[in-house]
């Protein structure tokens, strides 16, 4: 992170400048300048009815309520929301969602009320059969080649502002079938984060399984539920997923790709659908 001489002219969108003091070993302290992922609370409000509270960076916020109601079952797509609007409170900021009729009444009758973290957990989940569970992408999950998986992940690199001016961000992609890095979010929290790529792929009406989503945390199945609520077929991740995830996405028939780094990726599911980068498709 750049000390205060060295802080860019405008802001990453998401980081907010802070002082710090910087400790060498065998060396003066340096005070000067951070720069810091924002953090604050986000109510998401349905017809002003409190849903959760989700501690989210304050970008792409028109983003976030798409992806974030499209993964939690509220609505089916994007025409079952009418308007979004984002109000500033003492406390933080209300995301208030304007749902059409028909999906606000089915909504209300299954309502529940959560608070959300950037820890893991499944606040507000009272039994076992309340656990998320997107319905599994028809079809079988097209070839993916490790020469597109390859440019995404450098692109990848290169592509994440906030995270690169505060180390502190998270990060979600999705790359075409030939490895554009087509569309990416960032959010301090790894979920918000592919909430906010769903809701963005959503609104530009990006079929997700027409390529695949990369994201920079680790896999648990949360993330596999988000990625099949989306429509995608191929996860790539930077850590490892965990169990769940990984039978997750044999239900889901998802190609699992973990630990991805720059000279190799593991196949957690479908590396039978993984071309060689000298392969013809």
């Amino acid at each position: 992170m750049p000390l205060s001489d060295d802080l860019p002219a405008a802001l990453p969108a998401g980081a907010v400048s802070v002082e710090a003091v910087t400790l060498p070993f065998g060396g003066p302290p340096r005070p000067g300048q951070r720069l810091v992922p924002e953090e604050v609370p986000v109510n998401i409000t349905y017809a002003t009815v409190p849903y959760a509270v989700m501690m989210a960076t304050p970008a792409d916020l028109e983003d976030f309520a798409y992806g974030f109601s499209l993964t939690e079952g509220v609505i089916a797509g994007a025409a079952d929301i009418r308007a979004v609007s984002i109000e500033a409170e003492a406390r933080g900021l209300r995301l208030q969602v304007d749902l059409v009729p028909a999906r606000l009444h089915a909504h209300l009758a299954r309502r529940r009320s959560m608070v959300g973290r950037t820890g893991c957990g499944l606040c507000g989940i009272e039994d076992l059969d309340d656990l998320p569970q997107a319905a599994s992408p028809m079809g079988p999950a097209p070839a993916l080649s490790l020469a597109a998986l390859r440019r995404a992940l450098s692109a990848l690199e290169t592509r994440q502002a906030l995270g690169d001016a505060t180390r502190g961000a998270h990060a979600a992609g999705f790359a075409t079938a030939t490895g554009e890095l087509a569309l990416l979010r960032e959010d301090v929290g790894r979920h918000n984060a592919l909430d906010k790529l769903a809701g963005a792929m959503l609104r530009d009406r990006v079929p997700a399984g027409e390529g695949f989503v990369i994201v920079t945390s680790r896999c648990s199945f949360e993330m596999v539920e988000k990625a099949a609520a989306m429509g995608a077929r191929a996860l790539v991740a930077i850590s490892a997923p965990t169990s769940l995830a990984l039978e997750r996405a044999r239900q889901h028939d998802m190609i699992l790709l973990a630990i991805a780094r720059r000279d190799a990726v593991t196949a957690f599911h479908g590396a039978e659908r993984l071309r060689a980068e000298g392969d013809a498709a």
